[in-house]
């Protein structure tokens, strides 16, 4: 089973097929649990309004690419309020 450190390095090489489950744990360590997940979205609560937002679908089994992306900028932001 891959770190949460291990699936970050993969979705920074390359956002396409990263699987959906994976990108939830990712949310799930820096954002805490879904404030959504009825549905086939799970919406993820963030510190700021407006992008980027956490908001991500499952596919298939797999992530979008462009979400995958939106994590790692809400991450960026979220470690650079942090330092």
């Amino acid at each position: 089973m891959a770190t949460v450190k291990d699936i970050i390095a993969q979705m920074r090489r390359s956002p396409k097929g990263i699987r959906f489950n994976d990108l939830c744990k990712v949310c799930d360590q820096y954002f805490g649990e879904p404030r959504q997940a009825g549905s086939s979205h799970k919406v993820y609560k963030t510190p700021w309004q407006g992008d980027p937002r956490v908001n991500v679908q499952n596919s298939k089994g797999k992530a979008k690419p462009y979400q995958v992306r939106q994590v790692l900028q809400a991450i960026d932001r979220l470690e650079a309020q942090n330092d």
